[in-house]
């Protein structure tokens, strides 16, 4: 075992498209009366797609993202604040 640290690190050029599909599935939540934060933290804390309606796509859209991408992002955009 080595005391090394692995690095992790991802692309910044996808902030801005997790930022376009979370507002695209954002708004289809609002449109079928979702409260779309609470949904979208069930989303990211269980991976279970059926936190997302299927409404205007935005299941399958929010499946394009990473999770572990959409995480460092929100935490780096949080302490940013």
């Amino acid at each position: 075992m080595t005391d090394k640290t692995i690095q992790f690190s991802i692309k910044d050029d996808s902030d801005a498209q997790m930022r376009e599909i979370l507002g695209e599935v954002y708004e289809a939540l609002k449109e079928k009366g979702y409260n779309p934060i609470s949904q979208i933290v069930g989303y990211i804390l269980s991976e279970d797609p059926t936190y997302i309606t299927t409404h205007n796509n935005a299941r399958s859209l929010i499946r394009k993202i990473d999770r572990d991408e959409l995480l460092q992002t929100l935490v780096r955009e949080f302490l940013k604040g």
